[in-house]
């Protein structure tokens, strides 16, 4: 593989914005869900100089993202009218999406009881054009279209914040092997498929096996789950962002969590996608990860092509 190798732990600079996303009179919707990304958006936004309204997902988002934020408001999963009105109020027209949201509690006894839905919640699930399909990106895109119809847009946190992409190298210390690069390519395939199909980023493989799919679960329990199969550890973490991806929402997205769970698991290799995979807190990602001596690689399909020719 030729691709150039970044410092281990390196972040770049965040680059200006581009200037029509540089008025800082403007605010700035965040609808924040679980995890660390939602707290470095807005954490960016405001050291930019943005007034950032957010409006937090209750027991998933992390009450530390209220510091970076001009207002904040806690919602319930399902009070889609009372998100929206939160960002009406505020003057909010462009908003940005990140965190996760759990969406196995879909599937917990009682739920419509556990949720309470608001009133356009509930028109929204009853009347919604596709009500048979649960696919992540086809239920996505329909709230936000809610969103839409009331003048507002969603956009790219890559767009605002671009620092966030993981560049194009191995960012660790310790290099794939001839093995490991068999298993990369083998598990990128199969990974581009997943996405295709709407199941999930991630593919834990070795060996050219497939140890575990990602689907409702998460990537950690996916790698919890490979580890339980592969008790000799050393497998690959392939992640990759869907062919049909849509940029707004779920990118791909690996951080210490990440590294984490791979280590416990036994696992050795995170390969991801370059310029299209959120790296959460590079510099202590790639700690981390050179610590556990694991490898993190990010890659394009040309390098997996290129890698392939010259072994």
């Amino acid at each position: 593989m030729n691709a150039p190798s970044p410092a281990p732990g390196s972040a770049s600079t965040a680059p200006a914005l581009p200037r029509h996303l540089a008025d800082p009179q403007e605010p700035i919707g965040l609808l924040a869900g679980a995890g660390r990304l939602p707290v470095l958006i807005a954490a960016s936004l405001q050291q930019r100089g943005h007034r950032v309204v957010c409006v937090a997902i209750r027991d998933e988002a992390d009450p530390d993202l209220e510091r970076y934020c001009g207002q904040f408001h806690w919602t319930g999963l399902t009070k889609l009218g009372h998100m929206i009105r939160c960002f009406q109020r505020a003057g909010v027209r462009r908003i940005i999406l990140a965190g996760k949201v759990h969406k196995a509690k879909m599937f917990t006894p009682w739920r419509a009881w556990r949720f309470l839905p608001d009133w356009r919640g509930i028109t929204f699930w009853l009347f919604r054009r596709d009500k048979r399909d649960h696919r992540d990106d086809a239920l996505t895109l329909q709230i936000l279209r809610e969103f839409e119809r009331e003048g507002m847009t969603f956009e790219p946190a890559v767009t605002w914040c671009p620092e966030l992409l993981a560049p194009r190298g191995v960012l660790t210390r310790r290099r794939p092997n001839a093995e490991q690069w068999a298993d990369i390519r083998f598990g990128w395939r199969l990974a581009r498929e997943i996405g295709r199909l709407d199941i999930g980023q991630s593919i834990l493989v070795k060996e050219r096996a497939v140890l575990a799919v990602e689907a409702l679960e998460g990537t950690d329990r996916a790698i919890a789950r490979a580890g339980e199969l592969c008790r000799a550890g050393g497998f690959t973490l392939v992640k990759v962002a869907k062919p049909q991806q849509d940029l707004r929402f779920d990118l791909p997205t690996v951080g210490p969590n990440t590294i984490q769970a791979m280590h416990q698991a036994g696992g050795t290799v995170i390969a991801i996608e370059a310029d299209k995979t959120i790296l959460v807190d590079r510099v202590a990602t790639v700690a981390l990860a050179n610590r556990f001596g694991l490898i993190l690689v990010a890659l394009t399909d040309d390098d997996l092509l290129n890698s392939g020719s010259n072994r």
